[in-house]
């Protein structure tokens, strides 16, 4: 299997205080499906999945018109919070095919775990266990698998409300992760701009074009979220989300010039400097600490995203974007000062190695983009989870022929073609296929999601790579 496409260095996956993406609430099929089409409640389907009800993650759409968002079937209506935090009982109704028989227990896991400790044997000094790597990897191997078990057998309402919270609408400490790196980040590159225009340090105009990143990819994601509201149906059927990601795409080779141009600018002052100029610039003290004073901002903001990086994921980004500009900021002080303090050559020579990783950043997140853009597939937790609810939707789908999820820009395209009995009716098909439709729109980050009715799965696939003209 080819490795997975790295997309989370791609602006359109980093979390912004002003632009989420919130679920949307989808209606069902305004037909009255068959009986056995509408829950798990008929277990004797003739079905070519071992006979099993599909019930694990799917959802029973609403006839009221006072909400339409779907609602899970075995969650119960008036369920509080301490209930669902608790731990799930898996039954043969929501674990059909058995997957938490898979789930490794936390006892298992902990002496796992105890096998990466040091031993002591009683006689001599305390001794690294030499196996203790190979039990660390497999102790990795089995949280990843019990992580993986768990979100499969998720109801879909558990996913978006998940979601929901992890876009911080919830959650202190999200919020102040995102929206106190903002707020640092605009206050940041003030100070910062000042640095570079007080000093003319070409180092600290390299950090400085670096800063004013973070507030500008976020008033980008404002502009193109607002034009995305504002879509004409009958000119972009299918919205215009991409533009954000054309706009960061933009973003990036506008960071990827501003870059050359710092490093054309050194190169033409050591070119030009002579040998009866003085050997070191002038030092201006306060530019140095307007930039101390930001990277100290940048090593509160690091050590706070450090704490949490585990519990949301967008956070993690937010860390890794913080840990390199501790290391852009860091430098560009020490060419600076070293230019001004030791040699003159240091300050334009730390702008162009600043500019060549800025440029190799850059580079590596356009190209994040620009898989987005044109398609790249979904990973592969995210294909599992839209085959299992496919798998489980209905006792009426016999088996899946087809399942593909790719990017049209940050969101995702899903194209599931299920496998019905041939004889059933036009109008129970098409309400199975229906509410699996919004079923699969109801999970984050799903933009839509086409669902093909078959009889068989002998033939050959209906789309091609290449199309002939």
């Amino acid at each position: 299997m080819s490795s997975e496409p790295d997309l989370h260095r791609a602006i359109s996956m980093k979390p912004s205080p002003f632009h989420t993406y919130p679920p949307r609430d989808r209606t069902s099929s305004p037909h009255p499906g068959p009986s056995h089409a509408s829950g798990p409640s008929n277990s004797n389907s003739n079905s070519n999945s071992n006979n099993k009800d599909g019930a694990s993650t799917s959802v029973e759409p609403s006839t009221t018109t006072e909400s339409h968002d779907p609602i899970a079937r075995h969650v119960p209506p008036r369920e509080s919070d301490l209930e669902r935090q608790s731990s799930p009982q898996y039954t043969p109704d929501n674990d059909p095919y058995r997957l938490a028989a898979g789930l490794k227990p936390s006892e298992e896991l902990a002496k796992i775990r105890a096998n990466t400790s040091r031993k002591r044997d009683g006689f001599g000094p305390i001794t690294l266990n030499k196996s203790a790597h190979r039990a660390r990897k497999i102790e990795k191997f089995y949280e990843a698998q019990n992580e993986n078990i768990e979100r499969l057998l998720k109801p879909v309402d558990d996913h978006r409300r998940d979601a929901k919270e992890e876009e911080g609408a919830n959650h202190l400490k999200y919020r102040i992760a995102v929206v106190g790196s903002f707020v640092a980040n605009v206050l940041l590159a003030v100070l910062q701009l000042y640095a570079a225009a007080s000093s003319l340090s070409l180092s600290l105009f390299t950090t400085m074009a670096d800063s004013l990143f973070d507030p500008m990819s976020n008033l980008t994601l404002i502009l193109a979220n607002r034009a995305v509201k504002r879509v004409d149906g009958r000119k972009f059927p299918s919205g215009k989300a991409r533009i954000e990601t054309a706009g960061n795409i933009f973003f990036c080779f506008l960071m990827i010039t501003v870059s050359i141009v710092i490093i054309v600018e050194s190169i033409r002052t050591i070119a030009e400097h002579k040998s009866s100029h003085a050997d070191t610039n002038d030092f201006h003290l306060p530019s140095v600490i307007a930039v101390c004073i930001a990277f100290l901002t940048k090593f509160s903001l690091f050590l706070y995203c450090w704490a949490i990086r585990n519990m949301y994921s967008q956070v993690r980004i937010l860390w890794e974007d913080h840990r390199n500009d501790l290391f852009i900021n860091g430098f560009g002080i020490l060419t600076s000062v070293g230019g001004a303090k030791l040699k003159w050559w240091l300050d334009p020579m730390g702008a162009i190695l600043l500019s060549v990783l800025i440029i190799f950043l850059w580079s590596r997140t356009a190209y994040s983009e620009f898989q987005l853009l044109i398609g790249v597939s979904a990973d592969t937790n995210m294909l599992q989870l839209i085959t299992y609810i496919s798998m489980t939707h209905s006792p009426s789908v016999h088996q899946i022929d087809t399942v593909r999820a790719y990017h049209s820009g940050p969101r995702l395209i899903v194209e599931v073609d299920i496998v019905m009995d041939p004889e059933e009716t036009l109008r129970a098909t098409h309400d199975v296929a229906e509410e699996l439709q919004i079923k699969l729109e109801s999970l984050p980050n799903v933009e839509r999601a086409y669902v093909h009715v078959d009889y068989e799965t002998d033939h050959a696939p209906e789309h091609f790579l290449k199309k002939e003209l």
